[in-house]
């Protein structure tokens, strides 16, 4: 299996240590309804279609709504991915939520998604590695599954970077997007599913790709409000430079690690951040550009969502099909980069009866009753043995401002 610094250990197409393989066997995707295009971008600020188009490709992107979060793109993801898995939320081992912007600093996204899914023995928390947290996200499930200590994971990349975006700075506005996509990760017997990960880091260019504040470093208040330090800020420069030089090199890495040759990959998919980095990349790799999926053209960069909605996309439209070997390849603030080989195996299932689609709605539905429920039993247990301090005595009664004092 990959160890965590993504070097293999025992036969990358073989399975871990616990005897399994990590297959994918669910995939879903959400997106806002709301679409905003360049030329709409440009009434905003100093631009042209024309000019977003050439440097980036990008043509459009999805805007969340005021009653979109990351949470909630992440579960209709999720429910999306369960339904093609045909696995139910009681069945998850472990949910992890790979976003840039959180719904809080705590509790974690994905306790949120865990909650409204209804899966009660699962184990959530979310991972911060910028727009390559999907592909860390993959590789941590994976490794798991593959070590025998869990059965099933769902990964999802969740993001509503439009509200981090500073709408006045023409050089990050154009760029982002909101979406999420959504993997479930399942133990087999038979090979193939994830082959090999790779998850690299180099934090001296940490300042490349930021967002200053709200961190304890330098905590919300008015000076940060006030000068914009909540918005992503980016040395375009320097990370278009880093990004074409970790894309090709990731790649050629976890094939080997994987023991597939460049020429025995049927098609890429990278993070979708500017089409001049996915060109840089291919002239890198020496490969055609229809080996690539690309559609940030109609979304933007999602971070962490790019990857997996693209591989919905391409699934759907007939470009990946069982026994594929992919290469999904991500790079991101931090810096980050990583890199993910796949086999894939699983045919996309026929769609759900009706019956079925109303049946796993009301589990949804069911879940949500128990939610209610659970924290009307917190309020009731309180009501009962009152507050209690560790010690087991009593609370004290809060001082009113100035009590107590000398």
């Amino acid at each position: 299996m990959a160890g965590v610094n993504g070097r293999s250990s025992n036969g990358a197409n073989g399975p871990g240590p616990g005897g399994h393989y990590a297959h994918i066997v669910g995939w879903g995707m959400a997106v806002p309804d709301r679409v905003l295009s360049n030329a709409e971008l440009s009434r905003i600020v100093d631009t042209t279609d024309e000019w977003i188009v050439s440097r980036t490709g990008i043509r459009e992107r999805r805007i969340a709504g005021p009653k979109d979060t990351t949470a909630s793109l992440a579960i209709r993801a999720a429910q999306q991915a369960l339904e093609v898995a045909g696995v139910s939320p009681a069945e998850l081992d472990l949910i992890i939520v790979a976003t840039s912007t959180p719904e809080h600093v705590f509790p974690a996204t994905a306790c949120l998604v865990q909650d409204a899914l209804g899966a009660p023995e699962c184990g959530a928390f979310d991972l911060s590695a910028a727009c390559s947290g999907f592909i860390y996200g993959l590789g941590m499930g994976s490794q798991a599954i593959r070590s025998g200590s869990l059965e099933t994971v769902l990964v999802i990349g969740s993001e509503t970077l439009s509200r981090i975006v500073n709408w006045k700075d023409r050089g990050t506005c154009i760029l982002f997007g909101d979406g999420a996509g959504a993997f479930v990760l399942q133990r087999r017997d038979t090979p193939g599913g994830v082959l090999a990960s790779l998850m690299r880091s180099d934090g001296s260019g940490g300042n490349l790709l930021a967002v200053p504040a709200g961190g304890s470093r330098m905590p919300a208040s008015f000076d940060t409000v006030r000068d914009g330090l909540h918005a992503i800020e980016m040395n375009g420069r320097e990370v278009f430079r880093f990004a074409t030089r970790v894309m090709a090199s990731a790649c050629r890495e976890v094939a080997q690690q994987a023991g597939l040759s460049m020429d025995e990959i049927d098609m890429i998919v990278p993070h979708q951040a500017n089409l001049r980095i996915i060109e840089a990349a291919a002239r890198g790799l020496g490969l055609p550009h229809d080996k690539f999926i690309i559609n940030l053209d109609r979304y933007g960069n999602t971070s962490t969502a790019s990857i997996p909605i693209a591989v919905c996309e391409a699934v759907a439209d007939g470009r990946i099909r069982p026994n594929d070997n992919l290469l999904l390849v991500g790079f991101g603030g931090g810096l980050t980069w990583g890199a993910t080989a796949i086999q894939w195996a699983v045919e996309a299932p026929p769609e759900l009866s009706t019956w079925e689609h109303l049946r796993r709605q009301s589990v949804y539905q069911f879940a949500k009753v128990r939610s209610v429920m659970r924290r009307g039993l917190r309020q009731l247990e309180g009501v009962i043995w009152g507050a209690q301090t560790p010690e087991g005595g009593k609370e004290p009664p809060h001082r009113k401002e100035g009590e107590g004092k000398g």
